[in-house]
């Protein structure tokens, strides 16, 4: 992750290490241990796509363990995931291939795909992880039919939890004026969830917030970025313990159904989703 183009996995947050096992990092979601709260944002957000998805090729890129991806299976639509990682590529491979999930590892930024492959495009909660994301979403736009779509997915910059993984986030106008030079159709809303969930996101933020205050050097910002992230996978697991107990595991009877679609973007506006269609064509 020491460029930034070039993370160890491509999504979201949980990283799948080795075949021996799975250890929490801050990168991507991990069934039973990333809080449910976090799993349930990744979830709706999903099922947003899905509800505006119809049938054809669908590329999901950043499939992580590929849980989510296996969700756009269905007898009209073909699915491929990818991700950085060969740990998380094998990992979604061994357990969704034989449901019909084609897994690939590739980088986001270059990906091995002919122009105009795929009916629809999924880029969720990657796009903050580059410093260069402007290249994520002419990628994505290239391998889109004339008529295809992609759906963003990414933390509003105001709302955001401070991630190591996160380099560039995005408030609604900057979102769409990125993705308007790539597509001809722009829409930019959010997703939001319910008042006691955002609660519930809200508190963990101020213990979060209490710890950061102890580094009142900001060395964190001073140190190189891979000593930075090195820290934080060390630490991740024990914040969780202490400012997420009991929060995973769906113990909270937190849900996906918490979760919905607004055209009222504010700085408290937990996430931005955004659609790209009709890719613009160079010449």
């Amino acid at each position: 992750m020491a460029d930034g183009n070039q993370p160890p996995g491509t999504r979201g947050s949980e990283e799948v290490v080795g075949t021996r096992g799975k250890r929490l990092t801050g990168e991507r979601p991990m069934e039973g241990v990333t809080p449910d709260s976090l799993l349930a944002l990744h979830a709706a957000g999903y099922r947003t796509v899905i509800e505006r998805m119809g049938s054809g090729t669908v590329l999901d890129v950043g499939c992580g363990q590929g849980f989510e991806s296996a969700r756009f299976l269905s007898d009209d639509r073909s699915v491929v995931g990818i991700d950085y990682s060969s740990d998380a590529v094998a990992f979604a491979r061994s357990r969704w291939a034989s449901a019909g999930l084609s897994v690939a590892q590739m980088n986001a930024l270059s990906l091995g795909l002919a122009e105009g492959s795929f009916q629809w495009a999924c880029s969720s909660h990657l796009i903050e992880h580059f410093r260069d994301p402007e290249s994520h979403v002419r990628e994505l736009a290239r391998v889109l039919a004339d008529d295809g779509t992609a759906f963003f997915l990414t933390p509003n910059a105001p709302a955001d939890f401070e991630n190591p993984f996160h380099i560039h986030l995005f408030e609604p106008l900057e979102l769409r004026s990125l993705l308007g030079r790539y597509f001809h159709d722009v829409t930019v809303q959010g997703l939001d969830a319910v008042p006691h969930v955002k609660a519930d996101f809200t508190a963990r933020r101020v213990k979060a917030n209490k710890v950061l205050r102890l580094d009142v050097l900001k060395l964190r910002h001073r140190i190189p970025r891979s000593w930075y992230i090195a820290a934080y996978t060390r630490m991740l697991p024990v914040a969780y313990k202490l400012i997420a107990r009991g929060d995973s595991g769906g113990l909270t009877g937190i849900t996906a159904d918490d979760f919905s679609v607004t055209d009222q973007l504010d700085s408290t506006t937990m996430v931005l989703f955004a659609t790209g269609s009709r890719p613009r064509r160079a010449g």
